[in-house]
């Protein structure tokens, strides 16, 4: 060891010896070097790796000034808290970046990194907010600096109005609701961020049974929705027959709810869209998660493939098969009720109940230069439903098996050029495949019935966007074409039917966005012209946003669209069976099954002072070429095949206050939506999504590590008919009263959500988290049905999920 210390040199007499030897200078405070001793550096290596050498024995900095000079420093320990600007909140994961070295915020917005020198720029980044640059000097004191940012608000879409509800919900000048689930906080009842769940916490937005598959906005039945996930158009939203969204949460970042004045760019979704999309930020380091439920365990990661790619990839998948929870057996029981699983002939045995699904998402995003952007989707969705039916003839036992399926298959390429500053173009060009298959073995009548619907869609949509001053100028063309299939399969008697419809159309849009310096006016016209091949069919279709600044206070919103769409879901006898596979997605014929048309208009005044905020929106909706075959009727008209049209009047309202961790809102909207079908008994009666008054009253108390939420949930019993007392048979068929006289049972529902996030190292943390949905077991009644049985009225009925706990655990590494 003696000999191994003697045989070390100082550093400066090394440095004179490489400066003469390669030709540079260093340049140096002596102080600095005077006192190290060094092992000798080989001749033979060059320049950079002497240098490398150097500074792994020192833990200097050397650092190219130019191409003679070489400056020597001694490295630099910079920290800080990072946190939001408006509410002083930690900002969790963000990227601190100097020149050689970087590292993430901790959950308290806390970070230490070293740097070479006083002078190195120091890139602080974070996903929603802007990214600045701060040089090493900045840091130098011996007190944490904090540093504040400011979200990121595009042009395009200027946050009005910051957490609507709670953190991560805003709301825009163009009237559009935004949610980004990684500002995001708690819901009551839930313990992840599923994008359909969230939505119904929105004042004009139901389910009328519980279910993500059976969303209505503003009146209108849940296939004039219209669903996309990263500009894909998605024809199955739901796992467990609709009780939790079929898009996993983990890859699913951010979503965009319109209800009106929607972008020319859009068509089809008369009632209202829901775009979620992934991620649209290159991942530099790599992170993911896994987590457990009581239903589905989950995989999510998101790679960095070298500086220019990413790769996000989740997997989920039921857990049935491992492990029935309480959870399972209550969605189990919710969804099978009053179907042939639960109730089949009594001379017939149900066995071997198998139900499951997963679902897979791909995002892959890459970055050639800085003016190009290409991101590849990809998402398989998966449910499948099996049961013996077991029934003994002449002494032989005979088993058979029943089974439905549903699966959609998607993917797309989208392409984003930004030719300069101002001028930009995008190519989106999508496939989605959906399948819903059900075989019903009718083991006492020795028959199978087999059913499926088949979409297949194709996609492409060029745009382009300008951007000049004060204006904003969008325009482009969409292609769609559309082909679905239906088959009905009987063994015995033999009968098939098989129909296929395809639909093709075009449509050339225009729009230009008008805001002024102070932000005081914001204008949005724009204008759709769409084509329809086969009925060679003009539609013109235009849009209308306004947005006007009236005070430091008050805002008011004007909002109009003219929409239409080709592709309904029809409902046929959808008390068989199990229901589910009633529901069929068809194409329009023009005729008996018209092209669905709307128009919409509405009027909205925000106040928002301090913590608190008042908004209240006005709306008229006409929708016409509704069928009866579609809008779920389980009562009178069930079997009717008959066009006609719906007008909704409505409000909405939401009041919100925030205190310092508490925030706490109150919701409530008000329809009055009315059928007319003038081929019907009843010329104009209740519509069957004519919840008259909702109410949600919610709360949400939030700390570094814990969430906790509470909510109340009141709506109006849905209209349903009765059979008129005293003669309720005429002709062995049920005779019904006026359509829709009555009305089920008020819901009431309460939910509570807790959720604790602990850091267990700098790179990884846990979050637990417990709902309870239904937190009184309140049974609510969600639907009615009645059947002729003995010459009478026999009265069935469905009824929400009673008191449900669930669990999450998840590990983020």
């Amino acid at each position: 060891m003696a000999q191994k210390e003697a045989d070390k040199k100082p550093l400066v007499i090394l440095l004179n010896q490489i400066a003469s030897e390669h030709g540079v200078q260093f340049n140096y405070n002596s102080d600095l070097v005077k006192e190290f001793f060094v092992d000798p550096i080989p001749t033979e290596l060059s320049l950079e790796d002497k240098l490398k050498k150097l500074a792994a024995q020192t833990n200097l900095t050397f650092t190219r000034l130019d191409a003679q000079i070489i400056g020597i420093s001694a490295p630099i320990l910079v920290c800080g808290y990072l946190k939001d600007v408006t509410n002083n909140t930690p900002l969790i994961g963000a990227t601190i970046q100097a020149t050689t070295n970087y590292t993430i915020t901790n959950n308290e917005g806390f970070f230490e990194l070293k740097v070479g020198h006083i002078s190195e720029k120091i890139h602080i980044r974070f996903i929603g907010y802007q990214t600045i640059d701060k040089l090493a000097s900045d840091f130098a004191s011996e007190k944490c600096t904090t540093v504040y940012l400011n979200e990121h608000h595009e042009f395009i879409s200027n946050i009005t109005i910051n957490g609507y509800l709670i953190k991560g919900i805003d709301k825009t000048s163009n009237g559009y609701t935004t949610i980004d689930f990684s500002k995001f906080t708690l819901l009551p009842g839930l313990i992840e961020t599923d994008v359909l769940q969230t939505v119904q916490a929105l004042p004009g937005i139901q389910s009328v049974d519980e279910t993500v598959s059976n969303i209505t906005i503003r009146g209108g039945s849940n296939d004039q929705n219209l669903v996309l996930w990263d500009d894909i158009k998605m024809y199955q939203t739901g796992h467990f027959f609709g009780l939790i969204s079929s898009f996993n949460p983990k890859i699913t970042q951010t979503a965009q709810v319109i209800n009106n004045g929607t972008d020319a760019s859009y068509s089809n979704g008369v009632s209202g869209t829901i775009s979620m999309k992934t991620n649209d930020k290159l991942q530099e380091i790599f992170n993911g998660s896994l987590s457990l439920n009581f239903i589905n365990a989950n995989f999510f990661a998101d790679v960095p493939l070298g500086k220019k790619s990413s790769l996000q990839l989740a997997a989920r998948r039921s857990i049935d098969d491992w492990i029935k929870t309480p959870t399972y057996h209550n969605y189990f029981k919710r969804v099978t009720q009053s179907t042939e699983i639960e109730n089949n002939d009594k001379n017939v045995a149900n066995s071997n109940q198998e139900f499951n699904f997963y679902d897979t998402s791909l995002r892959w995003l890459f970055m050639p230069t800085d003016k190009d952007i290409i991101r590849l989707n990809f998402i398989l969705i998966d449910n499948s439903l099996t049961f013996d039916e077991t029934a003994i003839f002449n002494s032989t036992t005979e088993t058979k098996q029943s089974s439905l399926s549903q699966q959609s298959i998607a993917g797309g390429i989208h392409y984003h050029r930004k030719w300069n500053s101002k001028f930009s173009t995008t190519l989106h060009i999508y496939e989605t495949d959906y399948t819903l298959k059900a075989v019903n073995a009718n083991i006492l009548d020795a028959q199978r019935f087999l059913q499926e619907n088949i979409v297949s869609e194709t996609g492409v949509k060029l745009q382009a966007n300008y951007l000049k001053n004060k204006w904003k100028f969008n325009g482009g063309y969409d292609f769609v074409e559309t082909q679905i299939t239906n088959l009905n399969d009987v063994d015995n008697p033999r009968f098939v039917r098989l129909y296929a419809n395809v639909i093709r159309e075009h449509a050339v849009f225009g729009q230009t966005q008008y805001q002024n310096s102070n932000n005081n006016i914001i204008l949005k016209p724009g204008i759709r012209i769409n084509y329809i091949e086969k009925f060679n069919t003009f539609l013109i279709e235009p849009r209308l946003s306004i947005h006007k600044k009236l005070s430091n206070t008050f805002s008011l919103e004007v909002l109009g669209e003219l929409k239409h769409q080709n592709v309904s879901q029809i409902i046929n006898f959808q008390n068989d069976f199990l229901g589910i596979e009633k529901r069929r997605w068809q194409l329009s014929d023009n005729d008996s099954i018209p092209i669905i048309k709307s128009k919409q208009a509405s009027l909205g005044v925000t106040y928002k002072k301090k913590q608190w905020l008042l908004d209240a929106t006005a709306y008229y909706k006409n929708v016409e070429g509704i069928t009866t075959q579609s809008q779920s009727f389980t009562t009178k008209y069930e079997f009717h095949k008959n066009k006609g049209s719906y007008d909704a009047f409505g409000v909405d309202f939401l009041v919100r206050k925030n205190f310092k961790r508490l925030n706490t809102w109150l919701s409530y909207s008000f329809i009055e939506n009315t059928y007319s079908f003038d081929d019907l008994v009843e010329k104009q009666f209740p519509s069957n999504f004519d919840t008259t008054h909702s109410i949600t009253l919610g709360s949400t108390y939030t700390t570094r590590l814990l969430n906790f939420s509470l909510g109340l949930n009141y709506t109006s019993g849905k209209p349903t008919s009765q059979p008129i007392v005293g003669n309720e048979i005429v002709d062995n068929e049920i005779n019904f009263g006026d359509a829709n006289s009555n009305r089920l049972s008020s819901y009431l529902r309460a939910d509570a959500s807790a959720m604790y996030k602990k850091e267990i190292t700098e790179s990884t943390s846990v979050d637990i988290g417990v709902s309870v949905w239904n937190l009184f077991d309140k049974k609510n009644t969600i639907n009615n049905y009645y059947k002729e049985e003995n010459n009478t009225a026999q009265k069935y009925a469905r009824y929400s999920l009673g008191i449900t706990p669930n669990f999450l655990l998840q590990l983020n590494f």
